[in-house]
């Protein structure tokens, strides 16, 4: 079964009245359960809107062409309200972006414990996951420490913790080593391969940096809003090709 797929995917944005941009002109995309991607292209090719409406941050458009399609394992996401969009994120997606996006004022453990409780796992069962959740990640003696206290590559790794606090069938990540140096680089990959080999956690990530690419089982690459390419997944069986 497929961890998402995704048909005629179209986005347009208009910041104004005189002005539209395609983000999105159509795409076809199917991310395989178990499987590590990269989606990569240039700036301004439209991969991280691909990566937003494949984690349900943004809908598709609907009108203008062929009907969109979405699917999250067997389920038909296209046409669901926010209420929805939001819990499914809240509860089977992780996510990670470029920016650690913590909460200055808490500690790790506390903005870990926060997405355990969005995710409905809330008082001393959430607080037993952040600190489980820490611990995957070797930060459990800094469970204390505000991120003002942390280096960046300790913070990116409280962010992952935060992401898999909810054990996600789905990581996301956009561009999540952009700010770390390669050898911070290189500790997070290492984090989103080992979940993804002991726990089956897809995991989606939107780069532009080779080693993230080739660190992945396959590369979706996308240009001027569409999918020009798409690499080999591996398997314990030999490979398999598979258009994306």
């Amino acid at each position: 079964m497929s961890a998402i797929e995704g048909r005629n995917l179209r986005k347009t944005y208009r910041p104004s009245r005189q002005t539209t941009v395609q983000a999105l002109r159509g795409v076809d995309v199917r991310i395989e359960s178990g499987e590590m991607v990269a989606i990569m292209g240039p700036s301004g090719s439209g991969k991280s809107t691909l990566m937003h409406i494949l984690g349900l941050l943004h809908g598709p458009d609907q009108d203008h062409g062929p009907a969109p399609e979405l699917r999250i394992g067997d389920r038909d996401v296209a046409h669901v309200g926010d209420r929805e969009r939001t819990r499914i994120r809240a509860r089977e997606m992780g996510f990670v972006f470029q920016s650690f996006n913590l909460v200055p004022t808490l500690t790790a453990l506390e903005n870990v414990q926060l997405a355990a409780d969005y995710a409905g796992i809330s008082g001393a069962k959430g607080r037993q996951a952040a600190v489980e959740a820490l611990g995957w990640v070797d930060l459990a003696d800094r469970a204390n420490h505000r991120p003002s206290e942390l280096s960046g590559g300790q913070q990116q790794r409280v962010a992952v913790a935060r992401a898999l606090v909810k054990r996600p069938a789905i990581l996301l990540g956009d561009e999540p080593t952009g700010n770390l140096d390669s050898g911070r680089s290189r500790e997070v990959l290492d984090l989103f391969r080992r979940f993804n080999r002991e726990q089956g956690v897809s995991v989606l990530l939107v780069t532009h940096d080779p080693e993230v690419g080739a660190a992945c089982d396959r590369t979706i690459r996308v240009r001027d809003g569409l999918l020009v390419g798409s690499g080999t997944v591996t398997t314990a069986g030999g490979e398999l090709a598979i258009a994306a």
